[in-house]
C-alpha cells in the first residue's frame, strides 16, 4: 500500500479515475454487454395454468432479472376462465395487448372490461388486477427494469388506466391504411398516445407503443432507432420476417443480417442502434406491435430515427 492510499479519507474510497479511451466506450471494450437478438416463441405460454412469464434476458444483458432489455421487461400473461392475477411491478408504465380472451380489469378506483385486441395502458403505483371470463392471453411490457437500475420507487401517477378498444384501434389502423398517402410512407401504422403527453405523443412518458400493417408483398425500408424494440407479431402469413444488422452496404441494404422469420404469437427484442428491414413476400396482411422505451428517448431527445 502506498502512501497515497495509506491517506484516503474514508469518503473517498470508492473513487476511481480511468483513461478516456479505456472507459468511454465499454461496450466496445466488453465492459457492458450488447442487448442479444433473441426470439420467445408463442408456445411459451399457450397452455398451462394461470401465470406471467417474464421474457427474460439479464444473464445475458448482466443485470438484475427479469429483464428483457436493460429498462423494459416484456412477458407473457396466461389467465385461464375464472381465474384472476394481480400485476403489482415497481413500474412507472405498463402496456398491455389482449392476445386472445375477455375479462374485467380493476386498478384502485378504475374498472372496465377488455377483450380481443384491445390495448391497456397502466401506471405502475397501484396493484392491478386482471380477472377473466375466457381463457385469455397477453403481451405485457413494463419498465420495473429502469426503476431497479436507478434505485428509486414509482412514488407518483403521471396518468390514469386507459383503455384503447380494439374495434376504435382497428378503425383508426384502418384509417391510415386506407390513406390515398399511405404508400408514400415509411409505415402504415399507428402511435397510441395519451393527452398527458402531448411532447413526446406516445402512450406513457416511458414506453411508445405502435400498431401497424405489413401489406402484402411490401417492404418497411431499413431504419434504426436508440430505443429497444420489443416487438410481438399479431398475425402473419408465412413469407414474413424482419432482417436486422448493425451496417448498410453501399446500395442501402443490411450487410451480413440475422433474418428473424414471423410466426403468430412471436415476440423478438430488435437492440437499440440496429437497422431492421421489415419484409412480407405474401398476399396477405400482416400485423405488429412495437412497444419501445421511446418515449423516455423522446423526451431525453435521444431517439434519432433514421431511414436508410
Amino acid at each position: 500500500m502506498n502512501s497515497l492510499t495509506q491517506h484516503l479519507d474514508a469518503h473517498q474510497l470508492d473513487a476511481e479515475y480511468f483513461e478516456y479511451s479505456k472507459a468511454a466506450n465499454p461496450i466496445s471494450a466488453n465492459l457492458i454487454s450488447r442487448i442479444p437478438y433473441h426470439s420467445f416463441p408463442a408456445s411459451l405460454c399457450d397452455s398451462g395454468p394461470s401465470r406471467v412469464l417474464p421474457l427474460d434476458l439479464s444473464e445475458a444483458l448482466g443485470c438484475q432479472g427479469p429483464a428483457t432489455g436493460p429498462g423494459l421487461c416484456a412477458n407473457f400473461i396466461r389467465l385461464n376462465a375464472g381465474d384472476s392475477l394481480t400485476l403489482a411491478p415497481n413500474a412507472t408504465s405498463q402496456v398491455l395487448y389482449v392476445i386472445a380472451g375477455s375479462g374485467a380489469l380493476a386498478q384502485g378506483e378504475q374498472a372496465f372490461d377488455w377483450d380481443k385486441g384491445c390495448f391497456i395502458a397502466l401506471p405502475g403505483l397501484t396493484a392491478t388486477q386482471l380477472t377473466a371470463r375466457q381463457d385469455s392471453r397477453f403481451y405485457y411490457v413494463h419498465d420495473e427494469p429502469l426503476l431497479r437500475y436507478l434505485g428509486v420507487k414509482a412514488c407518483e401517477q403521471r396518468f390514469s388506466a386507459t383503455l384503447y378498444p380494439a374495434e376504435l384501434a382497428n378503425a383508426k389502423l384502418r384509417e391510415a391504411a386506407d390513406d390515398p398517402r399511405a404508400q408514400d410512407r415509411s409505415r402504415i401504422s399507428i402511435l397510441l398516445g395519451n393527452r398527458h403527453f402531448p411532447q413526446t405523443r406516445t402512450v406513457t412518458h416511458v414506453l411508445w407503443a405502435m400498431y401497424g400493417i405489413l401489406p402484402p408483398g411490401s417492404v418497411q425500408k431499413p431504419h434504426r432507432h436508440q430505443s429497444i424494440a420489443l416487438d410481438f407479431i399479431i398475425d402473419s402469413p408465412e413469407g414474413c420476417y424482419t432482417l436486422v444488422g448493425t451496417e448498410l452496404d453501399a446500395n442501402g441494404q443490411i450487410r451480413n443480417p440475422t433474418r428473424v422469420d414471423w410466426t403468430p404469437g412471436l415476440a423478438f427484442v430488435t437492440p437499440p442502434g440496429y437497422w431492421h428491414a421489415h419484409y412480407n413476400e405474401s398476399d396477405k396482411e400482416a400485423f405488429l406491435i412495437p412497444i419501445q422505451d421511446a418515449g423516455l428517448q423522446t423526451y431525453l431527445r435521444s431517439l434519432d430515427i433514421r431511414f436508410s
